[in-house]
């Protein structure tokens, strides 16, 4: 180890993101970069080892690429911004990754601190306009904990604890700033590896009494439901999920992302509402949303059971879905331990378990014919419906291709066989995540391919040239499909909805609802060295699909400006 009397503090910095196993730093620098910049190039001077940098020329691109990458490969990232005005770049995409529980490790620049008096004080005028009063206060109701570096601290121990809250259930991101002149000092505290231990706290599970509470009423349950969220991220779901669905016959409605394979006999799909009024309970996992109470509701004689590392939702203002049990714990563990619970109490079970199982699995085929009807039905039509989208990718991806979704089909339409293979962005609504989410996804894992749908409108907040430039500079190729239906289609639907019999209904246009005339979408990506092309005939999709992979094995990347039917995903 470095004496850290050699070392500055940015050096150590780096050495502390590196033993606690950050890989990637997705970066856009700025004048606060200085010491960062030194002590990369020192630190591979002396070889010692560093995470990589990878330079991403828009924050909300590199946000985006951390939440991608976890979703695949289950690590957080780096993202090193700009002071405040990189830090406000990546604010939707933080909002999206704290809705949707990654642990992104957000690092920025703080406006030096001093005017004179030190190598790192200021020296250009933007840093008296750039500095804030609160820099923390810009991102603290979406993050877990904020600090700013200060002098003469233990580097590794503010890295380790960043991390420890950031993946301690629930997870979400952290966020730290960087005074140059601190990073710029010489290190006084000596740079210790971390104890081998994984980041965050030990899983933990509900009490035992509850649990079995909890298996009574599933026993004694005539209709039961699942309802799934976002189970369906972590490791191992879908193999808990389907030994627990199978033993006990459970039909699984999902939200958000698959939880079991689409063939699966306990699927029942994502349509939740549907079923909702026969059951006679309900089994959330890990959903903050898992109806939408304004349009469907469970009978009032449904028992509600909600299970999640915080069933409760704390961070979301209002939310007031009812439950009788409240399940607070790691999701799969969870099952797992539920399930052994079960096995024990469900004694005389057998037969109406086997004849519910029968009845699941009549509807769960019923399901399916109507489900691939609708893709049949919508082959022929012209602009192209999203339903035919999907039942092309359906046909040309592999098993192990990662489809990553940010408006632009129905997840139902999707065909779900492995797990890990589907990323949906946004929770919180931050519209631009899908080309930064495609980016990290194929980071994570290059062998696979990676197909991204999204939305005109949302292609538009992706900042498709920054994003495309990281694909060409880091060899990151992927297939985007662009929904191209001209109209920001969420707009339209919610006027709608609650307005349906209104003037703006009526109206030739509904205003602020058009994205027209639409760009040529399929010539950016052309200015950064990939492959475009235009589809208006549904014919013609699924080839033109097909060369797009095979460009993209060889390492180009590819986009389809897809002429879509205005009026949405289904």
């Amino acid at each position: 180890m470095d004496d850290p009397t050699e070392m500055t503090v940015a050096e150590v910095f780096l050495k502390a993101l590196y033993d606690h196993g950050i890989e990637y730093i997705f970066a856009n620098a700025g004048t606060d970069f200085a010491p960062i910049i030194e002590a990369l190039v020192t630190a591979s001077q002396k070889g010692n080892p560093t995470p990589k940098f990878l330079t991403v020329p828009h924050e909300n691109v590199a946000i985006s690429m951390a939440q991608g990458y976890y979703r695949i490969v289950g690590k957080p990232a780096g993202v090193m911004v700009h002071v405040t005005v990189g830090t406000a770049n990546t604010i939707c995409g933080l909002m999206n990754s704290s809705r949707d529980n990654v642990p992104t490790l957000l690092m920025a620049g703080r406006t030096p601190l001093t005017e004179t008096g030190n190598i790192g004080s200021r020296n250009v005028g933007i840093h008296w306009g750039q500095e804030n009063f609160d820099q923390g206060g810009m991102v603290r109701e979406y993050v877990k904990w904020d600090y700013e570096l200060r002098n003469d601290q233990p580097v590794d121990t503010l890295i380790g604890r960043a991390l420890d809250i950031a993946n301690s259930e629930p997870r979400g991101p952290v966020y730290l700033t960087l005074p140059r002149e601190v990073l710029g000092s010489i290190a006084k505290s000596p740079s210790n590896p971390p104890r081998s231990r994984p980041s965050g706290s030990t899983v933990s599970i509900p009490d035992i009494s509850a649990l079995e509470r909890t298996s009574d009423l599933i026993l004694k349950a005539e209709k039961p439901l699942i309802v799934s969220g976002k189970l369906g991220c972590r490791e191992f779901a879908f193999d808990v999920l389907d030994a627990f669905a199978t033993d006990f016959g459970l039909p699984v409605t999902q939200v958000d992302v698959p939880a079991l394979p689409s063939g699966h006999p306990m699927n029942w799909g994502f349509t939740a509402g549907q079923h909702l009024p026969d059951a006679d309970l309900v089994l959330v996992i890990e959903s903050s949303v898992p109806w939408i109470p304004r349009t469907v509701n469970p009978n009032r004689n449904c028992k509600l059971i909600h299970l999640s590392p915080d069933p409760f939702y704390a961070r979301f203002p209002f939310r007031g879905f009812e439950m009788d049990v409240a399940l607070s714990g790691e999701p799969v563990e969870s099952l797992k331990l539920l399930h052994e619970i079960m096995l024990t109490r469900s004694k005389g079970k057998k037969r109406t378990i086997n004849a519910r199982r029968k009845l699941i699995l009549e509807k769960h085929e019923n399901l399916s014919e109507k489900r691939q009807k609708t893709l049949d039905n919508a082959q022929n039509i012209t602009p192209v419906l999203p339903a035919w989208v999907a039942a092309c990718i359906n046909e040309v991806k592999s098993d192990n291709t990662i489809l990553i979704n940010e408006l632009g089909t129905n997840i139902d339409h999707l065909n779900h066989t492995s797990p890990g293979c589907y990323v949906s962005v946004g929770q919180a609504g931050g519209l631009g995540s899908g080309l930064g989410s495609a980016l990290g996804a194929k980071l994570a894992s290059r062998n696979r391919d990676v197909i991204l749908m999204v939305g005109d409108g949302s292609y538009i907040f992706g900042n498709p040239t920054a994003a495309h430039f990281v694909g060409r500079s880091e060899n990151l190729a992927t297939l985007t499909l662009i929904m191209n239906n001209n109209m920001w289609f969420a707009v339209q639907r919610s006027t709608r909805t609650m307005y349906p019999d209104g003037l703006a209904v009526k109206a030739n246009r509904m205003p602020l609802t058009e994205l027209a005339p639409s760009p040529d979408f399929e010539k950016t990506i052309e200015a950064c060295g990939g492959y475009g092309e235009r589809v208006e005939d549904p014919g013609k999709l699924k080839n033109a699909l097909q060369r797009g992979i095979e460009k993209v094995r060889d390492g180009q990347s590819v986009l389809l400006n897809v002429i879509t039917q205005p009026g949405g995903r289904d």
